[in-house]
């Protein structure tokens, strides 16, 4: 090994320098390794074969790093000089241990460190238990790191020494320097505990977890790319035995997929290449016998770069074999194969779509290929993602470590009690109560001044010219110092100033009084300025608050800050010129911006200002001790800004305790390096100082960020006797090396640690004493001291011990077991344990206080002297309240300790006292300030601090600190992940639990496989160390975490960012399947029970439940309906052709709102006998023949059908192929013409031409098509007559697919044709007079009925819209409304959604052109899915506006058994709501709760059951029917149901018994048609009928014209005397409108899902609508979310709208979503691209289709996450 020591200085300096600039990321690895080997070169004589370059020396760390069995009992033989074990469970030592033995103590546990080359020559191993402390700027613990240095320790393995080497280690250790081996959070403890954590888990099979996968762009811009990484050659991609699966996404995919092609670029053309070249296809049919987890694999030399025992053995669960493919792979084959047995081409992407970009752009992603690469593409694209989640599954079976608890309820209470759940093997506190401990007389010195007023004025006149502060500017030259003399000239001219000011508060001129309260806004370089207009408020008797600078956008938004401004009352902020110049402008008018959240500031700026004249005296203010002196703002956990308001009195006995405590005398010169503005640096450098008329010298932070050292040289320089810092600070120190050989701190008496109270200052605080020491540095200097903000200093250890007394000569050390401390108990550890905590003190309780320890929750019950508790004061020196917060200071600023009494049985909730009648007496009468600090005391009135409040996190009922946690994490190999140790560790709550979270910013050389790698480990070590499982672990780019004003870690902004998904992590590791254990028990399924769907029947019978069961009105035609209309519908066209030829029927409008083209009746008829005579003449098409009619929506359409009907034929309407995406829609076209038998397709010109185009040609050869007709050729004769068909023969068939991708075609014969319409004209009540707008796709279902049937059979003139037409101009169909007095109109999901999003701004100008919707009276939704509430009322809000009537908005429901089973009729009441309790509904109830009531659902009926219609809701599984109470499948019995189907395409076994089912119970023989989707029937009271038709109605007197309407309500009435009266909307409404005595009830059909689709996890039903509602709210930037299930596994695709750096903030927001309101772990987060997701043409998700296309990685999504 090469010792650096034997180098001459200037090249061991030159190499600290560059150890530091490595260090703080200011050089490249690459570039410290060129500079550094260029140094050395001269000196490498004969050492030639070592090389230099550290990454290849130092051997990779393997995993785990174990031990080595000789060394096992070196830390049982650690000296222990002086420590003793006191009965109450803690050591401490009655001395300062000296030098010597300290040392041994380090070099026995150094022995077994062997570090590696350059680590062992160039650095100290000189840490102690406990790692140096940190920045800890914010009042919560929990964040760590600094911006100025990085932690840069390399991991030490335990390997074999000789003896020889271990005196080599003594001997060379004070020589080393402590730079490269930067030990800034390490302990050697810590650090060791980390590996032997690692090395155990070795015999485990280890987890292999899946990597995330990241778009190029994104890795690109995330810190790790890693040049050589993104490309790979051919064989690269071989796949390999060795490789890991966690190494499975070590290249970008895309690159991979095309690996013959050079990187895409980051904008990528819309439709996607194969997604493997041809080459791979081959290979991995070859290798099918190969594990899915090495789908692709580095080459031997990449194999070679990464050694094999980097590497986790592969899963040993693993499906797979070396026979056989994953079973998951075999599954998809066949699934592949039953969908291509029928036909060549590709299973056809079946979302068809109109010209829109959105729904265009939601299907180029599913590309297919040519046939030739079909079976590879599909089979191995799926085995590529499934092997990913094999993996996933097999990492999730291994055993938990701790087995769910048994619940039986999904209920609250019960997830509370499971997240506390109470160890009964816990440690209980066994030691006695403890008493308060009293700190010494407070002995004030005689001279000392009775106010920091008189004391200025003192020092101000007698010695004027003495330095009261100085400052340094950033190079460390010494600017200005201001003496007593100029700061009291100057606070009196800013008293006199601010005294005779006028201040314009609103309209009235005020000035400031005493006891008004002002803002101080000075940057940290000027504590001068900040100084003197400090004691300037003092002599004007205001009350100053500091607060920091806002800056810039990129500081903390300061907006906290503002609501304490505003509640404090402060409208006036003093603060320097240089600092006004700096604020943020309005850029229009010039003046101070007004940030957001604060009050109107009126800015003073305290220089230049005039004398004061004689006569002002400034000791002529008489202010009353007990008033307010100033307010300091601490923050809380949740990043709540609050003022601690301070007495006059407390702040003057705190500057005397301070004063006598730190032994502090006049003229003393003291180095400040904290903060000046609050807590210790106020309280020292600012006040106490005065009073004492010392002189204090400034570090600026900028200054510390470049010089380290400079504190040490100042003390050096000035001989100053004290100094403050923190640790970090003198960790700062510790690395500046090459400036230590000037320095000398011999004149130091008190160096006081501000943040002592850290458990991880214990190092900082050793390895500065052993370095320093020889630089005159006293042991009993080191002054750790603990504080607050409310109790101010809460201990200090004295400054020069041995002086005074035996009760201040103690130091203590304590190494306790974490165990114990999260339960709350005192243990004392073995000092070689792992998971120990090694403690110092902070010293004793301040002059004059007094000191007890209380419980932390609950009432303050006074500790055991062995139990961890808040740290509680009463002395004359706390703060007095919170400004503005009674509830809040009353519980912090007045507790009265209580004594527990051993006779109560058990505790009150949250009160503390008994509740066997004996009350818990307090202590005393004093009030105890709560510290925050959470603690013990030890012997000698000790104070151990081991943790706040605030970084507290409670997990599963046990405590664990932030900054354990951190310093364990840091421990794991930090230099080569952690960015210069920057770390927040945080809590969230999550289903009623805390979760910890770990957020790292990683170095910006880092790779993404590194850094993952790195994940897994922590994750292990925290688990192991702290037996807590980490929630969420998030790497973000270098200097990414949110800083305080000194370069902390802000910690509540960072959680802030994180919850509200703005903090674009590059890295994200989210482990909720072990962290989460009080999921509710899964629900079990209990077979063979004997409860038949019999016995369920009598139940509900037995128990009074209403059997379900609802119907519609009769029909009941009139005699004179079937006298004048014949029943076929080929009949009434030519009846109304020849009875009312000129009658407009049909209307089409172009974008424009404009008449593109009408059609009369006689015109409609003339061409349908045209087309007939075409289709007989030219495609030989006799009666019975199918005809595929491919056309846009539109007239043609209307004649090709009407044609086909005349012939006898049997039509299939068809949605043309989409013209930009002719690869994906052309082969469903193609399937549907096949499927249905077609034997010649009709459509137009433009059509025919691109079905014949060469870019159709790559999907479907032109040549293979059916005959192909166009409907503008003219036949050479007449047709001679309509054929005559049977009522029962088929009409037409109506395909189309559903939601889960199935193609399935029905038939519809004439009855049922005919039935139909006659039921939707008496419940819409259409009559030739009305007009109804129509914006509907017109091609299958109810879309088809309305465009193509019910027109011609009502005689109704109706306007057809195209919704494509809406695409280009959103507000045509709302305006046609207006123009045309429409008051029916039927519409799609899709174009309501279209209009609230692209209107939602434009509601005036729509006003300006007097778009009025007063006259619409029905607007009907067609769909087939649940009705979508929040979409429906969001539009009707929006609309009011212009006069909508927000009750007229109904979803009508229909299915492929029976097109339309409810719609909203024209005089229907308005369509009721209900909550019902999604809890239930899981369980396949319908339990009804109140609005607001937690997982309440809102569903709403889908409008009112069609006259004839009846329906039931039956146990889609045992066919028994449900009663009321119950969720099942909707069963429909009608004269219009459909007459079966024509074809499912796939698998059609589970469909014989759609149109024929019976139940088994009950009426068992009635036929009924099953509508896949499940419901449940209410009886609802009509009560707003009579108001409704008030409303919404015209008056009899209005409607004159409308003589059928009149004539039907007459009809009605006829018809419902003869009528058995069912209960139901249409009759009450009536009976209301005439007669309105007696209000009926009515059954409203709610419609919750489709069967197909429900996902059923933990033995539950859930709906994906509803966890897809939940995941749209959890942030804005989503814009569509899809979830399916693969394998139990809840596979959640998110599309973000945004920049695709924000991808990785939605994965936390998405679980936490989905487990709170679900109680579901996620599985896989899959973030797209928006338009991803597919969406039909009625506007419904296709998330099975999706699913495949997820499976077949077509998606190219932004990152797939894979939750743990």
């Amino acid at each position: 090994m090469e010792s650096t020591s034997s180098l001459p200085g200037y090249i061991r300096e030159k190499i600290a320098e560059l150890d530091l600039e490595l260090s703080e990321g200011d050089i490249t690895q690459k570039g410290y390794e060129k500079k550094r080997a260029k140094l050395l070169q001269p000196f490498l004589k004969k050492n030639e074969a070592i090389s230099v370059d550290k990454a290849k020396t130092t051997p990779p760390p393997p995993y785990y790093n174990v031990k080595d069995a000789n060394n096992s009992n070196s830390h049982g033989n650690i000296n222990n000089d002086g420590v003793v074990v006191s009965s109450e469970g803690y050591s401490y030592v009655t001395e300062v241990p000296s030098l010597s033995s300290s040392q041994q103590r380090h070099s026995k546990k150094l022995d077994f460190h062997q570090s590696s080359s350059v680590t062992a020559s160039s650095t100290a191993q000189s840490g102690a238990a406990g790692t140096p402390g940190y920045e800890n700027m914010r009042p919560q613990g929990g964040a760590v790191g600094d911006p100025g240095y990085q932690n840069t320790r390399e991991p030490s393995g335990f390997q074999n020494q000789s003896t020889s080497n271990n005196s080599q280690h003594r001997q060379r250790r004070t020589q080393r320097k402590v730079t490269h081996n930067e030990k800034r959070y390490h302990s050697e403890v810590r650090q060791e505990a980390v590996q032997q954590a690692l090395a155990a888990l070795k015999g485990r099979p280890k987890p292999s977890l899946p990597m995330p996968s990241k778009r190029t762009s994104v890795l690109n811009r995330s810190p790790g790319c890693n040049d050589e990484l993104d490309s790979s050659t051919d064989d690269e991609s071989i796949p390999e035995e060795t490789i890991s699966p966690d190494k499975e996404y070590n290249y970008p995919r895309d690159h991979i997929s095309n690996s013959m092609i050079p990187p895409e670029p980051i904008i990528k053309p819309p439709i996607r290449e194969s997604s493997m070249s041809s080459q791979q296809h081959l290979r991995l049919d070859v290798k099918q016998s190969q594990t899915p987890n090495q789908k692709y694999s580095s080459s031997n030399s990449v194999a070679e770069k990464r050694p094999p025992q980097n590497l986790p053995p592969l899963p040993t669960s693993d499906t797979s074999s070396m026979e056989s493919p994953p079973i998951a792979y075999k599954r998809d084959t066949d699934f592949s194969d039953k969908a291509f047995k029928q036909k060549q081409f590709n299973a056809p992407d079946i979302t068809q779509f109109n010209n829109t970009h959105r729904i265009a752009d939601r299907v180029t992603r599913y590309v297919n290929v040519s046939q030739s690469e079909l079976n590879d593409t599909d089979a191995n694209g799926k085995w590529k993602v499934s092997a990913k989640i094999q993996q996933l599954l097999n990492t999730l079976k291994r055993p938990k470590r701790r087995p769910l608890p048994e619940f039986y309820e999904d209920n609250d209470i019960e997830l509370e009690i499971a997240a506390n759940t109470k160890d009964p093997n816990a440690p209980k506190p066994e030691g006695s109560t403890m008493t308060s401990v009293q700190g010494e007389q407070l002995s004030i010195p005689a001279g000392l001044p009775r106010t920091l007023e008189c004391a200025l004025q003192r020092y101000g006149t007698n010695s004027f010219k003495s330095s009261m502060a100085t400052v340094l500017d950033p190079n460390g030259k010494i600017t200005t110092t201001l003496t007593y003399g100029k700061l009291l000239s100057r606070a009196q001219k800013i008293a006199y100033a601010l005294s005779t000011k006028i201040f314009s508060k609103g309209p009235e001129q005020v000035t400031l009084k005493p006891g008004d309260r002002v803002a101080l806004v000075y940057p940290n370089n000027d504590p001068l300025s900040f100084i003197t207009a400090w004691y300037g408020c003092m002599f004007r008797g205001l009350v100053p608050l500091p607060i920091e600078l806002p800056l810039s956008s990129s500081d903390t938004p300061p907006q906290q800050v503002g609501f304490l401004l505003s509640s404090c009352g402060i409208t006036v902020a003093l603060t320097s010129e240089a600092c006004l110049k700096g604020l943020p402008k309005s850029t229009t008018t010039g003046e101070i911006a007004k940030l957001k959240g604060w009050p109107r500031l009126q800015w003073f700026v305290t220089e230049h200002l005039p004398k004061p004249p004689k006569e002002f005296n400034v000791g002529n203010l008489r202010v009353d001790d007990t008033a307010s002196s100033y307010i300091e703002y601490t923050t809380d956990k949740e990043g709540s800004v609050m003022g601690v308001t301070v007495t006059r009195a407390a702040m003057i006995n705190h500057c005397r305790a301070l004063t006598m405590a730190c032994h502090y005398t006049e003229g003393e010169t003291i180095v400040c390096v904290l903060d000046f503005k609050r807590e210790v640096g106020l309280w020292h450098a600012v006040l106490t100082s005065v009073l004492n008329g010392m002189h204090v010298i400034f570090i600026p932070y900028a200054l510390m960020k470049l010089r380290p050292s400079s504190w040490m040289q100042l003390i050096t320089k000035h001989r100053a006797s004290c100094c403050l810092v923190k640790s970090r600070d003198l960790h700062w120190g510790l690395l500046a090396t090459k400036d230590h050989k000037d320095i000398s701190l011999s004149s130091l008496r008190m160096l006081l640690v501000a943040d002592g109270a850290n458990p991880w200052s214990l190092s900082s605080c050793d390895q500065f004493l052993n370095v320093f020491q020889a630089k005159g540095l006293r042991s009993d200097a080191i002054c750790p001291c603990a504080s607050s903000s409310e109790v101010f200093t809460v201990s200090l250890r004295r400054p020069g011990r041995g002086s005074c007394g035996f009760s201040q000569s103690a130091t203590g050390r304590g190494v306790l077991s974490m165990a114990a401390l999260s339960h709350g108990v005192v243990r004392v550890d073995s000092e070689d344990s792992l998971t120990s905590l090694t403690l110092q003190d902070c010293g004793q309780v301040m002059p004059a206080a007094q000191m007890v320890v209380v419980r932390s929750e609950g009432a303050p019950v006074l500790c055991k002297t062995d139990q961890v508790g808040e740290i509680c004061v009463t002395s004359g020196s706390t703060s007095a309240s919170y400004f503005g917060l009674d509830g809040m200071t009353n519980s912090t600023f007045k507790v009265q300790p209580i004594l527990e009494d051993f006779d109560q049985t058990k505790e009150g909730p949250g009160t503390g006292t008994g509740t066997v009648g004996i009350i818990s007496k307090p202590i005393g009468d004093e009030y105890y300030v709560r510290s925050g600090l959470l603690g013990f005391l030890g012997p000698g009135g000790l104070v151990f601090v081991c943790g706040s409040r605030d970084g507290l996190m409670t997990v599963t009922g046990r405590k664990h600190n932030a900054d354990d946690i951190i310093a364990t994490v840091l421990a794991v190999e930090p230099m080569r992940f952690i960015y210069r140790g920057r770390i927040a560790v945080f809590s969230i709550k999550v289903l009623r639990d805390e979760r910890v979270c770990v957020i790292a910013e990683q170095r910006p050389d880092c790779s993404e496989e590194e850094s993952f790698q790195w994940m897994s480990r922590v994750l292990q070590a925290v688990d192991s160390i702290h037996q807590v499982g980490i929630y969420c672990l998030a790497l973000v780019p270098p200097n990414h975490l949110p800083k305080t004003p000194l370069g902390g870690i802000h910690l509540c902004e960072a959680r802030r960012r994180f919850l509200e998904g703005s903090l674009h992590p590059a890295n994200v590791l989210m482990c909720p399947h072990t962290c989460v254990t009080n999921l509710p028990k899964p629900r079990e399924l209990h077979q063979d029970t004997g409860v038949g769907p019999a016995s369920v029947m009598v139940g509900n019978l037995v128990q009074g439940n209403r059997l379900a069961e609802a119907h519609g009105r009769d029909v009941g035609l009139s005699s004179e309906d079937c006298e004048r209309k014949p029943q076929l519908i080929t009949g009434v066209l030519r009846w109304r052709a020849n009875t009312s030829p000129d009658h407009i029927i049909f209307t089409l409008l172009n974008s424009k709102g404009a008449i593109a083209k009408t059609l009369t009746c006689s015109e409609l008829h003339k061409r349908a006998e045209k087309i007939a005579a075409l289709l007989q003449e030219r495609g030989r098409i006799e009666p019975g023949d199918h005809v595929a009619l491919i056309f846009p929506p539109g007239l043609d359409l209307l004649c090709a059908f009407y044609g086909c009907l005349y012939l006898g034929a049997i039509p299939i309407t068809i949605r043309p192929p989409h013209p930009q995406n002719l690869n994906t829609t052309l082969p469903t076209v193609r399937m549907i013409v096949d499927v249905s038998k077609s034997g010649i397709v009709l459509s137009i010109q433009p059509i025919i031409k691109l079905l014949k185009s060469r870019e159709a040609a790559t999907s479907i050869d032109p040549k293979t098509w059916p005959p192909i007709l166009d409907i503008d050729d003219n036949p050479k004769r007449k047709y001679a007559g309509i054929a005559t068909v049977s009522f029962d023969s088929s009409a037409y068939l109506d395909f189309s697919v559903s939601t889960c991708g199935r193609l399935s075609g029905v038939n519809i014969s004439h009855r049922s044709l005919s039935s139909l319409c006659a039921s939707l004209k008496l419940a819409c009540e259409l009559y030739p007079s009305r007009h109804v707008a129509l914006c509907l796709d017109p091609y299958c279902g109810l879309g088809f009925v309305m465009w193509t049937l019910i027109g011609v059979y009502s005689g109704h003139h109706s306007i057809l819209i195209a919704p494509y037409e809406v695409e280009a101009n959103p507000s045509l169909w709302l305006s046609t409304l207006s123009q045309h007095r429409v008051r029916d109109t039927f519409c799609s999901y899709g174009v309501i959604e279209l209009c609230t999003k692209a209107l939602s701004n434009s509601i005036p100008s729509l006003k300006q052109r007097n778009i009025d919707l007063r006259c619409v009276r029905t607007c009907v939704v067609v769909a087939e899915e649940r009705p979508r509430v929040q979409l429906t009322q969001q539009f009707c809000k929006l609309f009011q506006a212009l006069g909508l009537n927000t009750r007229c908005v109904s979803t009508s429901f229909g299915c492929r058994v029976n097109p339309a089973i409810c719609v909203q009729g024209a005089s229907s009441a308005e369509s009721a709501q209900v909550y019902v309790d999604m809890r239930a509904l899981r369980n396949n109830r319908v339990a009804l709760v109140e609005r607001g009531a937690p997982n309440s659902l809102c569903v709403i009926e889908s409008g009112k059951l069609l006259p004839g219609v009846k329906v039931i809701i039956a146990n889609p599984d045992t066919k028994g029917h449900c009663g009321d109470s119950h969720l099942g499948e909707i069963w429909v019995q009608a004269p219009h149901n459909a007459n079966g189907y024509f074809t499912i395409y796939g698998d059609e076994t589970d469909y014989n018994d759609h149109f024929n089912a019976k139940l088994v119970t009950g009426a068992t023989a009635e036929i009924y048609a099953r509508t896949g989707y499940l419901g449940f029937l209410r009886r609802t009271e009509c009560s707003q009928a009579a108001s409704l038709l008030d409303e919404t109605t015209p008056s009899v007197a209005s409607r004159d014209s409308d003589t059928e309407s009149l004539n039907s309500i007459s009809q009605l009435q006829l018809n419902f005397s003869n009528t058995s009266l069912g209960g139901n909307s249409e009759h009450s409404i009536v009976s209301g409108a005439v007669n309105s005595n007696d209000q009926e009830l009515h059954d409203a059909v709610y419609v919750v899902g489709a069967v197909d689709e429900v996902i059923s996890l933990r033995g539950m039903n859930y709906h994906p609508i509803d966890i897809e509602n939940s995941v749209m709210r959890c942030h804005k930037k989503i814009a569509e979310c899809a979830v399916f299930t693969w394998t139990n596994l809840l596979v959640v695709v998110v599309e973000l709208d945004g920049n695709e750096s924000e991808a990785l903030d939605l994965v936390p927001l998405v679980t936490n979503t989905v487990l709170e309101d679900h109680q579901l772990i996620v599985g896989v987060v899959v973030v797209v691209d928006p338009g991803v997701v597919p969406i039909n043409s009625r506007g419904e998700k296709q998330r099975m289709h999706l699913r495949d296309g997820f499976l077949a990685d077509q998606l190219d999504p932004i990152y797939v996450a894979y939750n743990m």
